[in-house]
């Protein structure tokens, strides 16, 4: 047994308990490598999240955070560190790989914690999006609630697995900036309707989505709650095109 299994045997029940949760469609995440993206609530969003995922979860911390003590910790629970005080495409690079080996990535679209906030309503990064296009990976959208849309202790918190969007549900072409928003834009919809299955907006709000607006770049946005500033985001990244290096061919 590994040694987050072993946690996860001793630490998820009491997890589930004292956040009181309840979770529905687990049986939704795949096998292999994948993106979970879910909407984004409170600082302990992933704790309720892996609890409920009943799989090894792993996500990107600051790189303060793995210093001794509590980075052999935090990092034999699956994360892994990020610079937020510099151009960290190496984070975003091995992001890629561990997903292209089978591992289960947790993604918040939204970017920074949006507590008591109707979802439908926030602004989304593109990073979801970059990430599925590299990758061709399935993407389960995940919605994360209670009362008062903020998780906490106690307070009857709700996570839903939805079924995933393979890569043909993204509405890809030939990838690049544009396309990264529009899929990350369509799986929130898919969280949106987790939450609101009556109440979905045709549109959601996303970085440089409005008329006249100019999108940054992907990694520059999704980087931005580190703190970065690529000068080359794009280095060391697998380049744009068609999936599998074929050209579409002209209609």
């Amino acid at each position: 047994m590994s040694f987050y299994r072993g946690i996860y045997k001793v630490f998820a029940p009491l997890v589930k308990l004292v956040y009181r949760i309840t979770a529905e469609g687990v049986e939704n995440i795949p096998a292999g490598g994948a993106i979970l993206a879910a909407n984004h609530t409170a600082f302990s969003d992933p704790i309720v999240i892996s609890a409920a995922a009943r799989r090894q979860v792993r996500y990107m911390a600051k790189k303060e955070l793995f210093h001794f003590p509590l980075g052999p910790i935090i990092r034999s629970l699956g994360a892994y560190p990020v610079d937020r005080g510099g151009a960290d495409v190496g984070s975003i690079r091995r992001t890629i790989e561990m997903i292209e080996e089978g591992e289960l990535i947790g993604i918040f679209p939204q970017g920074h914690r949006r507590g008591g906030e109707d979802i439908r309503n926030t602004e989304i990064k593109p990073g979801v999006g970059m990430f599925a296009w590299h990758t061709k990976a399935a993407v389960v959208p995940v919605f994360i609630g209670n009362k008062r849309m903020k998780t906490g202790l106690f307070r009857k918190n709700r996570v839903v697995f939805g079924k995933p969007l393979l890569f043909e549900d993204l509405l890809f072409e030939r990838g690049g900036k544009t396309e990264y928003l529009t899929a990350s834009r369509l799986v929130f919809s898919r969280i949106c309707a987790l939450a609101y299955p009556d109440d979905v907006p045709e549109a959601l709000p996303g970085s440089g989505s409005e008329p006249g607006s100019t999108l940054s770049d992907p990694v520059k946005q999704y980087a931005s709650d580190f703190g970065e500033s690529p000068k080359d985001p794009d280095a060391g990244l697998p380049p744009d095109g068609p999936p599998n290096g074929r050209e579409k061919e002209d209609a």
